[in-house]
């Protein structure tokens, strides 16, 4: 039996957005435990002209949720609003787009198949159909932003390991 769209993404950003929000408590224990200003790891960047923690947890928020709500529209651009500055906002944001993604049904994403999509920022565009915005342009972004976050994290002495990436497998039964 062929894996459905819905199959092939939405579980997915559900468990790595868990995964999210795991890094985020623990970046704000390892804030009270080390008695680090919570602005230091949401600023905390991997090298100057990368965008810091903040920006990486919105953008894995944009990058999923955001990517249907683009879908819906037919047309995606960057959101370019400011990300929280509180660990309470990140949380906030990550639980809003995962309560929103798990409200999309299968047969809402199944119709997207062959629709057409554009992503547009400044004056580039690129046309897509949504299947393939979805698989090779938001989901790649998506494991980007979180992977980049884990790793600021890292970088700044967060006790997060592998298994806080992976966050909850799906295992039968």
């Amino acid at each position: 039996m062929p894996v459905s769209l819905h199959a092939a993404i939405i579980p997915s950003y559900l468990q790595i957005l868990g995964s999210v929000s795991g890094f985020i408590a623990k970046a704000q224990a390892h804030c009270a435990e080390q008695g680090v200003d919570a602005a230091t790891l949401i600023d905390a960047r991997l090298v100057d002209d990368m965008l810091p923690f903040g920006y990486q947890v919105k953008s894995t928020v944009v990058h999923s949720l955001g990517a249907f709500e683009g879908v819906r529209k037919g047309l995606f651009a960057p959101d370019m609003t400011p990300w929280p500055q509180t660990f309470a906002g990140l949380q906030a944001a990550i639980a809003q787009a995962a309560a929103a993604l798990q409200e999309i049904s299968p047969e809402e994403v199944e119709s997207f198949i062959g629709q057409p999509m554009a992503f547009a920022f400044r004056d580039s565009r690129m046309e897509f159909t949504a299947e393939e915005f979805l698989l090779s342009f938001s989901q790649p972004n998506f494991y980007f932003h979180a992977a980049t976050a884990y790793d600021i994290l890292r970088m700044k002495g967060v006790a997060v390991g592998k298994r806080d990436f992976i966050g909850r497998v799906r295992l039968i039964g």
